[in-house]
């Protein structure tokens, strides 16, 4: 099972937290409070993977490292 890195967010725009995940393009989610968007992102990374698999594509490799923020 591979470990992807989860970028944890607080959007202005969208007055809520997103999440992405830098190694599954377009796989994002949102929540009120960072577990929040943690939770939704589980979910929207998990169909993500699964449609990958029904279209026979290979699951991408884990790349991202975490980025330090001062």
């Amino acid at each position: 099972m591979q470990t992807y890195l989860i970028e944890t967010f607080w959007s202005d725009e969208d007055q809520a937290y997103l999440c992405t995940a830098p190694d599954l393009p377009g796989c994002s989610a949102a929540g009120d409070t960072p577990l929040d968007a943690v939770r939704e992102m589980q979910d929207a990374m998990a169909s993500w993977l699964q449609a990958c698999v029904n279209m026979g594509r290979e699951l991408p490799l884990p790349k991202a490292a975490p980025r330090k923020v001062a």
